[in-house]
């Protein structure tokens, strides 16, 4: 829903541009993400591009919020779908699902990461998408390591490689779905996928 001119204005700062990163985010989920501008965002708002810019000193500067609004939401998400599970593999599976659960969500998130990292231009945004991968991959490798030390991961598994692929699964799940245009494929996918992973990671001595 499209908040009124009236009630945008009074909006505080912080809100506001939370309110655009949103606007951005549900732009991208119908649209190519490269295609969205200020205009298009500020009459998304019902504002004029002038009230955006009050807030933005740039596009880029919209789109490297867009990007820390992603990182922070998606990483506190696993964080949470992690904590008290049983295992390291149990943590991991609720992380992997809780992931396709946020992009069915936002499906304007992975047109927009895609995108960032398909740039040619090194831009704050697409910084942060790089930095939120690093950040998510240490996740996945500590989780793996307690495996490894607890037993229930064998100690074969290169760690670095079963971090890139469970990121990599994921990134493969999201592309189908959008080449379909069903993302609920992947809530169907993603159980028997993820059993796959799990199948060449677990100790089974």
């Amino acid at each position: 829903m499209v908040t009124s001119l009236n009630v945008q204005s009074k909006l505080p700062a912080d809100e506001r541009r939370a309110v655009t990163v949103e606007a951005v985010i549900a732009l991208a989920g119908s649209q190519n993400p490269s295609d969205i501008t200020t205009a298009a965002i500020a009459k998304h708002m019902n504002l004029t591009q002038g009230a955006l810019f009050r807030h933005f000193p740039s596009k880029d500067s919209i789109w490297q919020s867009v990007m820390e609004w992603v990182a922070d939401r998606l990483l506190a998400r696993i964080d949470s779908a992690a904590e008290g599970t049983s295992s390291p593999l149990s943590a991991m599976q609720a992380m992997f699902m809780s992931h396709i659960d946020f992009v069915v969500e936002h499906p304007g998130v992975p047109r927009m990461m895609f995108g960032q990292l398909q740039s040619t231009e090194e831009t704050a945004a697409k910084k942060m998408a790089q930095t939120l991968i690093q950040r998510y991959s240490e996740r996945v490798r500590a989780r793996i390591e307690e495996g490894k030390a607890i037993g229930e991961i064998t100690s074969e598994v290169d760690t670095q490689a079963a971090a890139t692929l469970f990121v990599g699964t994921i990134q493969g799940l999201v592309m189908q779905s959008l080449l379909s245009g069903d993302l609920l494929r992947m809530r169907a996918d993603a159980p028997g996928v993820f059993a796959i992973y799990q199948r060449g990671m677990r100790n089974v001595q």
